[in-house]
């Protein structure tokens, strides 16, 4: 039978095959096709290559030498409900409920916020710097679906990793993500602009990657993100943007040894800015980092 469109909420049309006689090959290529209004061409394809890797079980390699299989009847009617959601520019991250961060594979979905490359970057970095401290304690504010703190936790020898949330949703997710991948994370649900600062110093490294674009920004981002990734993770407004870090600095300033360092991800817009309010409080040392883009994308800061 051959492939039909299929309306979609008044979206853009797709493609759907109903019979189960495709091979794999040919279902890549139909999916990307009907994904190429969402997805620029080469990006379609990998998209496409992901459905069919998790509906069928294949990894991207072993794809490649089966790609003459034919597609069953219940994979047919999995691609069909996944490619649907994916014409309504749902994240792929969300529609196969998961995203890689750091080689592992954490479980996402809508309400947590989907890890990104530049995240990885801030922890790569941490461990080059913090991985001589003999079992740092390390706290993750804000840490969505764990990926930071279970990161660190798996790569640092020795570290003891706290992470706080203010959301319930992600701190079940990011419990879960601890779980499946065997981190030991101690996970706490805490406000961080109503955390009192601790009396005394109980860490050695604070992370955060706060919320930090700016509403003005909106107009910019892709429908993807603005549609299904939750606000109160990604926007800040606009008259102060900042808000979070102030907030996480202060709390380090009391929770952070003498030595122990401060990391932020931050709005490539705001490095110099948030620079100088770090240094402001009272930290010293700080240091911008440039992600893959060249973007002032994260902070180092030492507590005196």
């Amino acid at each position: 039978m051959p492939w039909q469109p299929v309306g979609l909420r008044g979206c853009i049309g797709f493609l759907l095959y109903s019979g189960g006689q495709m091979i794999l090959r040919e279902l890549v290529r139909e999916i990307a096709a009907a994904l190429s209004g969402i997805y620029p061409g080469g990006e379609a394809r990998t998209v496409a290559r992901e459905v069919v890797c998790h509906v069928t079980g294949h990894t991207l390699t072993s794809l490649l030498v089966s790609e003459g299989e034919e597609i069953t009847a219940r994979e047919e009617e999995e691609v069909r409900y996944l490619v649907a959601r994916l014409a309504e520019h749902e994240p792929l991250q969300y529609v196969i409920g998961r995203a890689w961060f750091c080689g592992r594979r954490f479980a996402v979905r809508e309400g947590v916020l989907i890890p990104r490359p530049e995240t990885e970057e801030l922890v790569v970095w941490i461990v080059e710097r913090e991985s001589a401290r003999s079992g740092p304690r390390m706290l993750d504010i804000g840490t969505g679906s764990g990926c930071i703190a279970v990161s660190l936790a798996l790569t640092v020898a020795g570290a003891e990793v706290d992470a706080t949330d203010i959301s319930p949703a992600a701190l079940a997710v990011a419990e879960g993500n601890a779980r499946s991948l065997g981190a030991a994370v101690n996970f706490m649900q805490s406000d961080i602009l109503t955390a009192e600062v601790p009396e005394r110093p109980m860490y050695d490294v604070v992370v955060s990657n706060p919320p930090y674009v700016m509403e003005r920004e909106r107009g910019e981002m892709e429908r993807n993100v603005l549609d299904y990734e939750p606000d109160t993770a990604l926007f800040v407004p606009d008259e102060d943007p900042l808000l979070f870090y102030r907030a996480v600095a202060a709390y380090a300033r009391g929770a952070l040894a003498v030595g122990g360092a401060l990391y932020f991800e931050m709005n490539g817009m705001l490095g110099e800015e948030t620079a100088r309010m770090v240094s402001s409080m009272g930290f010293a040392d700080v240091e911008i980092r440039c992600d893959m883009e060249g973007k002032q994308r994260m902070l180092r800061a030492v507590r005196c």
